[in-house]
């Protein structure tokens, strides 16, 4: 299974327009545009085809990490006192 198989599987899964794929991506500071997110979901004899890199996949999915979940917390020092320096 490749790359792109994954992102169109995850896009349907989620149920995700290429905004909200775009706007998962700006999270972690990612930038792609919506042309090359059609040439990433276009099938692999299309001329126009891109394969899906796998820092876009990565970046997508730690993107997605945080869409759900939210920004992970600071962890706060278990003595009470400041963090070491």
């Amino acid at each position: 299974m490749s790359n792109n198989d994954i992102m169109k599987k995850l896009r349907v899964a989620l149920k995700f327009t290429d905004e909200d794929i775009i706007e998962v991506l700006t999270l972690v500071d990612f930038r792609v545009t919506k042309t090359e997110l059609g040439a990433i979901f276009r099938k692999d004899d299309h001329p126009n085809f891109k394969p899906c890199g796998d820092q876009l996949l990565r970046n997508f999915l730690n993107g997605l990490i945080i869409y759900k979940r939210g920004v992970r917390p600071k962890p706060t020092p278990k003595n009470g006192g400041e963090a070491p320096q």
